[in-house]
């Protein structure tokens, strides 16, 4: 990761900026794969419209985040509300890859954990909305993370594979002893995590995950919002721990195993 110290050189403010408007546009892009992935649609054809009234955005309409605010979240043609899904997915994706540029300076792995970070933003909307985590989505990012890491050398290719065997045994293994408890979505999450981070980095992401997500589901069950029995969907946990896991993964297990004279 590039030192605080050297942020400023590496990247003057308007670098930032445009990283983060550059962020914006791509989260636009990302809403239509949240919306048109699930529904197995064309990402490119026909062109965004209302998903009510079938008008389809003029130009002026779909520019990210100001378009909503302009139009006080409401569509023109037919006022139906627009969700507030696709600002925040915007402004989440414009932070997220600020995040990552100072994070990693502007490198090649600054590039593989944009796109990182924004593959778990499509996962956290979709598995919210569907409790599903395409395969079109993780299949090829277990590929894309280990051929990333081979380029970048952010870590080796043996602590990428191991990263993969570890998630997709230790979720296949809950799969197996829960009778189906968790989905096989989940367990090609983990392994595309395992592929990006390698195997110390997920340990701490998978840490944060199951943390957050014990937290988050006794309170739902504390303040009966969700039953015994309700299925809570892991994947935006799995996805919160790859992404702390990406940025500070490394160092705490460095520091843990530091610890022990490792």
């Amino acid at each position: 990761m590039t030192p605080l110290g050297e942020i400023a050189d590496a990247w003057p403010a308007g670098m930032l900026i445009a990283v983060g408007l550059f962020g914006l546009v791509i989260g636009s892009f990302l809403n239509v794969v949240i919306v048109r992935v699930p529904e197995r649609r064309s990402l490119w054809r026909p062109r965004s419209g209302c998903p009510t009234c079938g008008a389809q955005l003029a130009w002026h309409d779909n520019v990210p985040v100001l378009s909503f605010l302009l139009l006080r979240g409401r569509c023109r043609s037919c006022r139906t509300p627009i969700s507030w899904r696709y600002p925040i997915v915007e402004i989440g994706n414009a932070v997220a890859l600020v995040s990552a540029a100072v994070a990693f300076g502007p490198t090649a792995e600054f590039i593989v954990a944009g796109a990182l970070l924004a593959a778990l933003i499509v996962v956290v909307a979709i598995d919210l909305q569907h409790q599903l985590i395409p395969d079109v989505i993780t299949i090829p990012g277990i590929v894309l993370g280990l051929l990333a890491n081979l380029v970048t050398g952010h870590v080796s290719w043996l602590e990428s594979v191991i990263g993969i065997v570890i998630a997709g045994g230790l979720f296949l293994t809950i799969i197996v002893a829960s009778g189906g408890g968790m989905g096989g979505g989940d367990l090609k999450l983990g392994a595309m995590l395992g592929a990006f981070l390698g195997w110390k980095a997920l340990l701490f992401a998978l840490f944060v995950a199951i943390v957050l997500g014990g937290m988050v589901a006794i309170a739902l069950l504390t303040l009966r919002l969700r039953g015994r029995k309700d299925p809570v969907p892991f994947g935006p946990f799995l996805a919160v721990g790859g992404a702390m896991g990406l940025f500070w993964g490394a160092r705490v297990f460095a520091w843990y195993a530091g610890g022990f004279g490792l």
